[in-house]
């Protein structure tokens, strides 16, 4: 195992070969880092309702990265221009991601939302093994996502709630790829600070003038607490957990999401599942099974 140290911030970063122990820490942090972001936007339905999920998600991103800066202190002025454009273009995914998410779970029910959202991201883990009969796994999860969105009397949710997660979703396949690669060329937790300062400017376009105006004491306390579930501690959690593991089992992993969105969604937001949602939800989580089974045996 090799250490590496951010000596500005005191932050260590583990970066471990694909071991047994690796991929089962890389596991957990997954696994920790799906359940900080999904009762974590679940808690932000207030949020999402004062400042829109434009504002909401600039502040959001504005605390995190302001949070990781102190923290992390990056180097501003030792970074090669690689290191910048790595920086500029997951900031400007991470900003566009989040934005289309929280648009989404506005519009429709937050299991929905995100089983859509995690079609990405199960694409790139069976996508990643090349074109085969792996593929059929993100087929079955579809049909999870068809049986999800009927509840039993019609289809729920509306079309731009539906192409906003897919848009989210699209981004997360891209951030996917994106993390492991700043991961790689920065030290520590710097690449992620960097990623986040340039979301947060790029999501003030669309968030501040929404935000700003309705912000006040209780609100910035609020924020702050939010920021901290999402995206600062699941983003740190990925980024160490794509040390640990390849891009394809991270992938894998994710795609448990909808399963845990929809216990957030029933347990914070009230929102009822019939059978035939939890029939959906089973095959999204089949086809993540599957598809693990599949990269086990292929």
């Amino acid at each position: 195992m090799k250490d590496r140290t951010n000596d500005g911030a005191g932050v260590l970063a583990l970066e471990t070969p694909a071991t047994s122990s690796g991929l089962a820490a890389g596991g957990l942090m997954c696994l920790l880092s799906m359940s900080s972001i999904q009762f974590g936007a679940a808690l932000s339905s207030h949020a999402i309702a004062t400042y829109g999920p434009a504002g909401a998600s600039w502040l959001r991103l504005v605390f995190a990265a302001i949070i990781l800066v102190v923290a992390v202190r990056p180097r501003l002025f030792s970074y090669s221009r690689e290191q910048w454009t790595s920086a500029l273009v997951l900031g400007t995914t991470t900003a566009l991601m989040t934005m289309s998410f929280f648009a989404a779970i506005e519009r429709i029910p937050l299991g929905l939302a995100v089983a859509i959202d995690f079609l990405g991201p199960l694409s790139v883990a069976t996508i990643g093994y090349g074109l085969s009969r792996r593929l059929v796994w993100p087929l079955i999860a579809a049909l999870g996502v068809l049986a999800l969105a009927h509840d039993g009397e019609g289809w729920i949710g509306d079309m731009w709630g539906i192409l906003f997660a897919g848009g989210a979703g699209t981004g997360w396949a891209i951030y996917i790829v994106l993390t492991k690669k700043i991961g790689a060329s920065f030290k520590g937790l710097e690449g992620l600070s960097m990623s986040l300062m340039v979301a947060a400017v790029v999501a003030t376009p669309f968030g501040f003038s929404g935000a700003a105006p309705a912000l006040d004491t209780s609100g910035l306390i609020e924020m702050a607490g939010l920021a901290v579930l999402v995206p600062l501690l699941p983003y740190t959690l990925e980024l160490i957990a794509l040390r640990r593991m390849p891009t394809t089992s991270f992938g894998i992993l994710m795609s448990l999401e909808p399963a845990i969105a929809a216990l957030a969604g029933f347990v914070i937001l009230m929102q009822p599942m019939t059978l035939l949602q939890m029939a959906g939800t089973a095959l999204v989580v089949a086809a993540s099974a599957g598809a693990t089974f599949s990269a086990r045996t292929g």
